[in-house]
Formats: C-alpha cells, sequence, structure tokens
C-alpha cells in the first residue's frame, strides 16, 4: 500500500456513512469537436482522481488516463502540498483519446453523468476542499468554447436538481501525480474508499454507455511502456 494517502484514503474508515454519488442520465452535447487526425488531450478535475481515472480508463477510445493535479504551479504539485487546499490544483485526470472514436463531447457528457457531481461547490462526496473542486481545463478555444455550451445546455434543461459550479479555465500546466496513485482503482478494487465511492461509477457507465464502455481498462503503466 503506498504511504501517505492523506484524505481520499483517510475518510474511508467509516464507509458505511457514505454513498456514492448517484449517476445522472443526460444528453449529449449539441456541439461538439470537429473530427481530427490525431490523438487529443483533454483535462478534467472532480473530485479525488482515483475514481475519475478509473472511470476514463473504461472508455472507449481513451488511450491513456493520467491522474495528477492542475490549477496551480510546478513548485507545489504534490499530493502532501495540495492535500493542505492552498495551493490552487486540483486533483485532475489528463485524459488522451483517439477522437475518430470517442469526442470531447462525449468525455464530457460521462464526464457530467457518471464520472462526478458538478453541482457540489469544492467538494465532492467525502471529499472537502477547493483541489476537489469540479472544474474542466481547456487546452484550447475550441474545448472551451464546447464546455462553455455543454454547461448551459444542461443548466437550462433541469437534468441536475441545483446549480452546474463546474469552473472552465485554461489548462496552464498539468504536472503528473506520484506513482502509487496511477491506477489506484484498478490495482485496488477492494480498497474500502474505492468499493463504495468509485466501483458505482464504472457500473454506472457501464450501464448507460455501453457502447462506449470497455471492461477493460487501459492503463497508465502500459500506455508508457
Amino acid at each position: 500500500m503506498a504511504p501517505a494517502l492523506a484524505i481520499c484514503a483517510a475518510l474511508s474508515i467509516a464507509p458505511s456513512a457514505r454513498a456514492a454519488e448517484p449517476a445522472v442520465s443526460i444528453p449529449p452535447p449539441s456541439l461538439d469537436e470537429k473530427a481530427a487526425s490525431g490523438p487529443e488531450t483533454a483535462v478534467f478535475a472532480g473530485g479525488c482522481f482515483w475514481g475519475v481515472q478509473g472511470v476514463f480508463q473504461h472508455v472507449k477510445g481513451v488511450t491513456n488516463a493520467v491522474s495528477g493535479y492542475a490549477g496551480g504551479s510546478r513548485d507545489t504539485a504534490s499530493y502532501e502540498a495540495v492535500s493542505n487546499g492552498d495551493t490552487g490544483h486540483a486533483e485532475s485526470v489528463e485524459v488522451t483519446y483517439d477522437p475518430s472514436q470517442v469526442s470531447y463531447g462525449k468525455l464530457l457528457q460521462i464526464f457530467f453523468s457518471v464520472g462526478h457531481n458538478p453541482t457540489q461547490l469544492n467538494y465532492q462526496g467525502p471529499d472537502h476542499g477547493t483541489q476537489y473542486r469540479s472544474a474542466l481545463f481547456v487546452a484550447t478555444p475550441e474545448q472551451k468554447k464546447i464546455a462553455e455550451a455543454y454547461v448551459a445546455e444542461l443548466g437550462k434543461s433541469g437534468v441536475f436538481p441545483t446549480e452546474i459550479v463546474t469552473e472552465i479555465a485554461p489548462l496552464k500546466g498539468f504536472y503528473v501525480a506520484e506513482g502509487y496513485h496511477q491506477d489506484f482503482l484498478t490495482r485496488n478494487p477492494t480498497y474500502p474508499y474505492i468499493v463504495y465511492n468509485d466501483m458505482p461509477k464504472i457500473e454506472s457507465l457501464r450501464k448507460l454507455f455501453p457502447q462506449s464502455f470497455r471492461p477493460n481498462p487501459v492503463l497508465v503503466f502500459k500506455a508508457k511502456s
């Protein structure tokens, strides 16, 4: 087991006190990216990165999903520093994908539907602090346009009972998290925090997005080898 598992794991000692965030069936975005010929990347933040990474690793067309930090500086991009909640970082996942198989819009739909609850401000389930905020770190003007349009569209649709609080910010840097955080869900499927907070997300992905679901996840260490 990894050292210093801090907040995500520290709160796993009483799993019966929590329930996984429920999935929400939502429509796809009306606006999506144009077809591209090469791999693209997108950065998502939605609470503890273990679950967000695990969800995207099970999406067809995703070739890599890496846990890390975005929103702060390189100097404070470590789990120990970020867990203090004052570095500006959010626990994030950098998703590399093949746009001929899955679009940015589809990834957004999955993120808002099963990846996290976008109505929780500066927390996600049992994890509290700005480092667990809902955020989209956009790398291109096209991503920004699509993300803003989709958030507005979902807000008008009323599919969520309260306001979406997802931050949309320019990606100024993504810093890969420590090795023991990578592939955490896959390597620790019986870890209490994962069982109660994250494994239900994988099942929701399978049920709500059967055409996008891949039973065998793409793993960071294999993708980089």
